[in-house]
This record gives C-alpha cells, structure tokens and sequence, in this order.
C-alpha cells in the first residue's frame, strides 16, 4: 500500500450551513481516497497509508451524534495501524480535530482551529501553518468555503507543499439541499486527478462552478428588453434564431434563448421566464458568441 502523502484541510462554515474539504497530493486521484463529507453529519479527511473507513464510519459515528475528537480517537484506537494514519474530521456542530500517527513520514503534522484542522505528511516545513494562516485570514470575507479552502491549499503549496511535488486536487462542500436540483447535499464537488499544477486548476474549476451554479445576486439582473436585439443578432449566429432583428423580446427570441441556454448549462441562473436575466449569463454569451 502507498501512503497517500498530502496536505488537507477540513472546516464548517456555520453562516452557508456547510462542510467542506480540500485537499493536494502527488498521488493519482487523491481527493477520491481522502474526501469524505455529508451535510448534518460533518466532514472528513483520511490519508497517509488512509483507512477509507474513516470516511463513512466517521460520518455515521458523527451523525449520530459523536464529537470529533471522540469519532477519531475511537476510530484509530481500533485499528492496529494507526502508528500510519493521518486524519482531519469537523463534526456536526463544527469542532474540528486531527491526528498523526507517529509513524507518519516527515515532515508530518496538524493544526486545529475553530472550526477547521489542517493536516499534512511527506511537507515542506510550514505548509500546514501556512494554511491555518490562510484560512483564518479569508473566511468569512469575499467568497464563500470552497474559496476559502482552495485558497489555503494554494497557501501551503507556496509554503512549500508536497516534498515530492505535485499531481492532483480536490474539494469537495456539502450542505442540505445543496446539490444540483436540490435533491443531494453535494454542492460542489469538483476534482483534478493529474496535473502539473492542479492547486491552479482547481481553482479555475471554482470559478467556473461559481459561473454555472452559483446563486444569482439580484443587482445582477438586467431587463432582457435592454439587450434583445443584441441578443437576437448573437442568436443568429448560433443557429437557434431566424426571426427578424425587431429589438423586441418575443415569445421566439425566449425560445430561442432558452434553448442556447440550455447547451450552455446556465439554466440555474436564467430559468426561461421573467423579464429579467443575470448579466453573467448575457456576458457569457457574449464572450463565447459575440
């Protein structure tokens, strides 16, 4: 078994109602191996040599109610390799705790925060202070938890990272309903599995989720009357409209619109109706077909 040498970190945003992990490693997919959340129940990050029992028995043990300093004390004194393991958890209630093994390959430790732990092994000195710093400096500031966690990982590659260097990224935020639809707690979920710079990456992937399902905000909207004939004009060249270029928004330039939309996915930010539309969609459009 290889360990799975990597830097984590686990935190609760109490203000969204969201758990979340992100993590970095040079090692294939780590983010498949090492995260584990669901919403009510909390969060988890298990690496080096990982046990990905912790995952779901941690969430399970969590749900029910159980502490995480409890959950992984309970988890490791179980299990006879516990000398390897490297863990992070936030429960329920957002305490967050962490251990490391003292059979961790160096450089190997945590930090716990309020609300948050970081955790890494096989590190450049300082990369998890370098995260806990990070973090603690933009949580609750611009952006929102998957932000927050990607820019703390970006913080302890710059400190240093992974001795050996770099493969894959991950983070992953749940909360209730979150999902797409509403139906799952997945509210984002997104991976790098092998790149040269894959903190870079992830972070472009953020950005994107932002643009496609990130919540629409009001003083963003634009009466889809102002821009209708540019709209049309921009139809036209996509194939989905044939109509006259009267300036008006009829029942055609809607269809039409809806149906570009559509093939684009940001049906989460303009559903079809209304006289209004998120200027990040008209500008989108724009820039792919203007």
């Amino acid at each position: 078994m290889q360990p799975i040498a990597t830097f984590s970190i686990v935190a609760y945003d109490p203000g969204r109602g969201e758990w979340g992990v992100a993590v970095q490693s040079k090692f294939l997919a780590c983010a498949a191996v090492v995260s584990w959340a669901r919403a009510g129940a909390g969060v988890v990050a298990t690496q080096s040599y990982a046990n990905m029992a912790y995952g779901p028995v941690g969430l399970e043990m969590m749900a029910q109610g159980m502490p995480a300093e409890e959950t992984i004390k309970a988890l490791t004194t179980a299990d006879p390799q516990r000398g390897q393991r490297q863990v992070g958890m936030v429960d329920k209630a957002g305490r967050a705790y962490s251990f490391t093994g003292e059979g961790c390959h160096g450089w190997a430790g945590h930090i716990i925060g309020d609300g948050f732990a970081c955790q890494g092994n096989i590190l450049i000195p300082g990369t998890v202070e370098a995260m806990a710093a990070k973090f603690e400096a933009v949580r609750g500031g611009p952006g929102e938890l998957a932000d927050w966690l990607v820019a703390a990982l970006a913080a302890g590659q710059e400190a240093g990272g992974d001795s050996r260097g770099r493969q894959a990224a991950g983070v992953l935020v749940v909360r209730e309903d979150g999902g797409y639809g509403g139906r799952t707690d997945r509210y984002l979920d997104l991976r790098v599995d092998d790149d040269p710079e894959p903190i870079r990456k992830l972070q472009e992937l953020v950005e994107l989720h932002h643009l496609f399902f990130g919540a629409v905000n009001p003083g963003d909207l634009i009466p889809l009357a102002e821009v209708a004939g540019e709209l049309q004009g921009l139809l036209k060249r996509t194939g989905d409209y044939d109509g006259p270029a009267s300036g008006r928004f009829d029942e055609a330039t809607r269809k039409a619109l809806w149906s570009l939309v559509g093939r684009e996915n940001l049906e989460e930010r303009w559903d079809g109706t209304g006289e209004m539309i998120d200027r990040m969609v008209v500008d989108f459009l724009r820039q792919r077909f203007g």
